[in-house]
């Protein structure tokens, strides 16, 4: 089980993210834009470094989410490969069985 801290604060990364969305993508397409001029540009920029560093969707960590751990991740799933295992060898998943030979 992976600290609590750790899995509370990509929570609120994750929620800040979801709170800034708009705002930050209506701000880096006036940055990246190349037909505005300069100092419209400079000041999108400003307003985006303002913004919190950690409603940046790059800041979020994937996390498994029985028990938190961020490596060894499956996307599709959601989860670690060790929580999959665990979950397959119990029975839990439809059609997953443990393999041996």
């Amino acid at each position: 089980m992976a600290k609590s801290s750790s899995v509370e604060k990509n929570k609120k990364r994750i929620k800040l993210s979801k709170k800034y969305q708009e705002k930050r993508k209506k701000l880096k397409k006036i940055v990246m834009n190349k037909k505005i001029n300069l100092n419209e540009r400079f000041l999108a920029a400003q307003k985006l470094a303002k913004l919190p560093k950690n409603s940046a969707k790059s800041r979020i960590r994937n996390r498994c989410e029985i028990t938190g751990r961020p490596h060894g991740y499956y996307r599709k799933l959601k989860m670690s490969r060790i929580a999959l295992r665990e979950l397959a060898s119990m029975g839990k998943i439809p059609g997953m069985t443990k393999s041996s030979w």
